[in-house]
């Protein structure tokens, strides 16, 4: 939960965000936490590059740090002073006089299975098309296809925002799209899901369902403000998360899953790494740590460098 206690120096901020619907409802929904505190919170909204991109993969254009350089502009020059994002969106590493500032309490980070008429992946018609925007989710579904003998389903390229990939879907593009449960729910959506994949079919990806604030460095008065957002548990599993894909060089051109929970202490992470040419069989990599605190990250880091170890031990580039 997020502190309301008021602060005795508010702050006037400026949040700089993508300008979709499920953008736009994060950094609503952030300055609304920050003005619960007594600050005093503005928007800026912009169109990414990744935004306007609309024909191409992500893995083909430059990853999903297209989706943040405009709004990290917008910080280095003073128009804003925090940026909202998915976490799952912001590249593994921050370029210098940047910070992540705040991880927020996660929604669901599951995917989520989207068709007006069918159930799952076995009830797919002949040559039915599945649409999806990331490779890991490319790779997990043909990995279960291939379990269902289902060789003619065709993974079909998806990019836009949730609304466009939505209608898309409406329009009878494609059978099925995979979309991540968290946006749907934000969004009011929930009931256009007809089923949530669980970690153990389909690992969700590191950061999904999570929010993250970017701020210049050298802000400690910021850093301060945000502290009341945070959420330790949440950001010790992104932590390890992250730490994997950052290992394995992670982008959106590496169909690579990484997921991490805590109970009862144990801080379990989960990794897996799929060829999308579908060359080599999936492979899986699992470890834990008993953790004491919840604000120790170099541990949880660590963890997620040994995990990292053990994918690339059993095969994953």
């Amino acid at each position: 939960m997020v502190s309301t206690s008021p602060v005795s120096n508010p702050l006037n901020l400026t949040i700089a965000t993508r300008e979709s619907r499920l953008a736009m409802w994060q950094a609503h929904h952030v300055k609304a936490c920050l003005e619960a505190l007594g600050h005093r919170v503005s928007l800026l909204g912009m169109t990414t590059l990744g935004d306007q991109i609309l024909d191409r993969t992500l893995s083909k254009v430059g990853g999903k740090g297209l989706f943040v350089k405009e709004l990290e502009t917008a910080l280095e020059d003073g128009r804003a002073d925090l940026a909202v994002h998915s976490l799952k969106d912001v590249p593994m590493e921050l370029p210098p006089g940047f910070e992540l500032a705040a991880v927020m309490e996660r929604e669901d980070p599951r995917d989520a299975w989207v068709s007006p008429h069918c159930a799952g992946l076995a009830d797919l018609p002949p040559g039915a098309v599945v649409g999806t925007s990331s490779l890991r989710r490319q790779v997990l579904l043909q990995d279960a296809l291939r379990a269902l003998d289902r060789g003619d389903v065709r993974i079909e390229p998806l990019r836009g925002n949730l609304d466009t990939r939505l209608r898309k879907l409406d329009e009878g593009q494609y059978h099925a799209i995979v979309l991540a449960a968290a946006g749907l729910k934000r969004l009011g959506l929930g009931a256009r899901i007809r089923q949530v994949f669980e970690p153990e079919a389909m690992l969700p990806a590191a950061g999904q369902g999570a929010l993250g604030i970017e701020i210049r460095s050298g802000r400690p008065e910021l850093r301060a403000a945000l502290a009341p957002l945070c959420h330790a548990a949440t950001w010790c599993a992104v932590a390890a998360e992250r730490a994997v894909s950052r290992a394995m060089g992670g982008s959106c051109s590496m169909p690579l899953a990484a997921h991490a929970v805590l109970a009862q202490g144990q801080l379990q992470l989960r990794a897996a790494w799929g060829d999308v040419e579908g060359a080599m069989p999936l492979v899986r990599a699992s470890d834990e740590l008993a953790l004491g605190d919840l604000h120790d990250l170099a541990a949880a880091e660590a963890l997620g460098q040994r995990v990292s170890a053990a994918l690339r031990a059993a095969g994953a580039p």
